[in-house]
C-alpha cells in the first residue's frame, strides 16, 4: 500500500528536492507567492493578520549570529541556516509562521577581543542587550495574537539566554490562561550536536573530523542549505585548524552528509513544537 509522507517528511523532501535541482542562493530563496509565505516580513499587516485569525497562532523566531566559521565559510552561516530550517519547520506544521531572523548576539567581549571576536566580520552584542530583544520580539508577537513563540538557536553560545527569557515571560504570563506561552526549544540546537553526531559517527566519522565549530558536521550542514555559504577552494588548502577558527576537519564535508542533520533538525523540531503545544491543552 502507498502511505503519503507526514508533513514533516513531506518538508525534509521538498527542502532535499529544491536543493538538489537548484543550489545557487538566488533561486533557493525564490518567495512564495504573494500572500502564501511563512515568513512574516514577506507578508503584509493585513495577510498577517488574516492568518493569524485563521489559527496561525505558533511564531517561530529563528536565532543565526554573524561569526567567523573558518576560511571555508561565511558569516551569515548561522543566519541562512536558521532561516531555511525555520521556513522548513513552519511549513511542515502548517500554522506558524517566522519571525525575522536576530542575526546580532552575543559572541564575547570586543576589546580585547576573545574566542571568534578575534576574526574579521564577527558581530557581538552585550547578553543583556540580547534577551532585552528576544524579550521585546515575543511581547510584540503576543500584542498581535500569537499564543506560542518558540526561540530557534542556531547557535550553542545563547541557549541560556532563551531560556531566560522563556522563564520570565511565563512566569509574568501565568495567569493568563488562554494567553501566550514562550519556549526555548531545545531540541533545535540539541539534535545537531548529538543525533547528527551519532549519525556521522554511524558512518565511519570520527571525533576529530565531526568537530565541535566549522568542522565535517558544521560544513557539511552548510552545503545542505546553500552551496554558495562554503568556498571549496579553501576546503582544498591549508589552514584548517584551530588557528584559522576550525575545530575539526571540513574536507570530507558533503551536501549529503549534511542532508542527514537537516532532515533530523526538522522533524524532531516539529515533533518538539506539537508536543510542547499539546502539553497545554
Amino acid at each position: 500500500m502507498f502511505l503519503l509522507p507526514s508533513p514533516a517528511l513531506r518538508a525534509c523532501a521538498l527542502l532535499a528536492a529544491a536543493l538538489a535541482i537548484a543550489p545557487a542562493p538566488a533561486r533557493a530563496s525564490e518567495p512564495a507567492p504573494a500572500g502564501h509565505s511563512v515568513e512574516i516580513e514577506e507578508l503584509t499587516h493585513v495577510e498577517l493578520r488574516e492568518r493569524i485569525a485563521q489559527g496561525a497562532t505558533t511564531a517561530l523566531v529563528p536565532i543565526g549570529g554573524t561569526e567567523q566559521n573558518g576560511p571555508q565559510m561565511v558569516l551569515g552561516k548561522h543566519n541562512r541556516r536558521v532561516r531555511v530550517l525555520s521556513r522548513a519547520i513552519a511549513e511542515a506544521l502548517g500554522d506558524a509562521v517566522v519571525a525575522p531572523v536576530l542575526a546580532y548576539v552575543p559572541e564575547g567581549r570586543a576589546t580585547p577581543p576573545e574566542a571568534h571576536m578575534r576574526f574579521a566580520g564577527t558581530l557581538t552584542i552585550p547578553e543583556a542587550v540580547f534577551e532585552a530583544v528576544l524579550e521585546g520580539t515575543a511581547r510584540s508577537l503576543r500584542q498581535h495574537g500569537i499564543r506560542e513563540v518558540f526561540f530557534l538557536g542556531d547557535h550553542g553560545g545563547y541557549q541560556a539566554s532563551e531560556r531566560r527569557v522563556a522563564d520570565k515571560l511565563n512566569r509574568e504570563w501565568s495567569k493568563d490562561a488562554g494567553g501566550c506561552r514562550v519556549h526555548a526549544l531545545d531540541a533545535y540546537y540539541q539534535v545537531t550536536q548529538n543525533e547528527y553526531v551519532a549519525a556521522l559517527k554511524a558512518k565511519g566519522f570520527t571525533d576529530a573530523e565531526i568537530g565541535s565549530h566549522a568542522g565535517l558536521a558544521d560544513t557539511s550542514l552548510a552545503l545542505a542549505i546553500d552551496l554558495s555559504l562554503v568556498r571549496p577552494q579553501a576546503l582544498a588548502g591549508a589552514g584548517l585548524d584551530a588557528a584559522h577558527g576550525v575545530h575539526g576537519d571540513p574536507r570530507r564535508a558533503s551536501a549529503a552528509l549534511g542532508q542527514v542533520g537537516t532532515h533530523l533538525v526538522i522533524e524532531r523540531s516539529v515533533a518538539a513544537i506539537r508536543s510542547a503545544r499539546q502539553a497545554r491543552q
